[in-house]
């Protein structure tokens, strides 16, 4: 049985990890989060410790690694801009990591913690788990069979709508969330390379703090895309029926299903990583290069647009 640790228990992404942690039959001894809200503990874990001052949860690794019965595993779902600084510490502490997305905000933070990966000999595991979705493998196999030269058209529409909480939480501020395409899409960018290959051109059509559009070009695929915390972009047949997200992607002319499996993804991931097949640093770097270049793009008004660009507010 594995030891585990879990910074950023309040949060939204938290609960996967727990049962992640519990489905695998492993123990998840310790969490923290400057927030006291993790009731969820009681679920999977009631006997762990909670810290709400890192510092001390700092001393607690500390003094159980001393004791002779150190973390294994850490696992971070805290706030983007504190991913590098929690990985640092996994690996120093003598743990591997297991970090949300994104792995961090800028590439050049890749290359330093390889270093630290070195110099601790552990390891850093990220959640990659649309590269564990049927659909999206069943997608990236029919593009490695086919003998076709010509490039697919995709386009990749993701609505997940927010309150007005969202821009007034870390999450809105694009120096600690890295904005709407870090926080929201960067999965999908990983998903992207990963199916249709090397990233050829970016560009950028619409960036605000609560969408974003634009066009990538890579080996196999033309991709248009739109992002959109805005629930008056979802289409109106879907808000009458009282749907505030969507989710869409069409790859030549077909749809590509992958609303459902999400939920259990997190468990898959994790026995991959116990498995010693997790994804890490390298896997990222494509997808951290992606956002990194969005976030910073000039804007440009033409080109291959998602058509929802024509309907939204600039």
């Amino acid at each position: 049985m594995k030891r585990f640790a879990l910074i950023g228990a309040a949060g939204y992404i938290a609960p996967r990890h727990m049962k992640a942690v519990k489905d695998t039959g492993n123990d998840l001894v310790a969490a923290a989060d400057v927030n006291d809200s993790v009731g969820i503990l009681d679920s999977h874990f009631p006997e762990a410790q909670f810290f709400t001052q890192f510092e001390q949860f700092e001393a607690f690794a500390d003094s159980e690694r001393r004791a002779g019965r150190g973390l294994d595993y850490v696992a971070i779902a805290s706030p983007n801009y504190l991913h590098d600084a929690h990985m640092r510490f996994s690996l120093r502490t003598g743990a591997d990591a297991i970090c949300e997305k994104p792995l961090v905000l800028y590439p050049e933070q890749i290359d330093q913690l390889k270093e630290i990966e070195q110099e601790s000999g552990r390891r850093i595991n990220t959640i990659l788990q649309l590269r564990l979705h049927p659909s999206i493998i069943s997608l990236r196999e029919r593009i490695a069979a086919s003998n076709s030269s010509s490039k697919m058209d995709v386009d990749l529409t993701y609505i997940t709508s927010r309150g007005n909480w969202y821009l007034k939480s870390w999450k809105g501020e694009t120096s600690k969330s890295g904005g709407i395409a870090t926080n929201i899409g960067v999965h999908f960018y990983d998903m992207l390379q990963w199916v249709y290959g090397r990233l050829q051109e970016n560009v950028v059509h619409l960036s605000t703090p609560t969408k974003a559009a634009g066009y990538l070009e890579y080996e196999h695929a033309r991709v248009r895309w739109f992002l959109s915390l805005d629930v008056n972009d979802v289409p109106a047949a879907e808000r009458a029926k009282g749907m505030r997200t969507y989710r869409a992607i069409t790859a030549g002319g077909e749809d590509i299903e992958f609303s459902g499996g999400f939920t259990d993804l997190h468990t898959r991931s994790y026995e991959e990583i116990l498995q010693g097949n997790g994804f890490g640093l390298e896997e990222n770097r494509v997808a951290i290069e992606t956002v990194s270049f969005i976030r910073n793009a000039p804007i440009q008004t033409t080109g291959e647009m998602h058509p929802f660009v024509a309907r939204t507010a600039r």
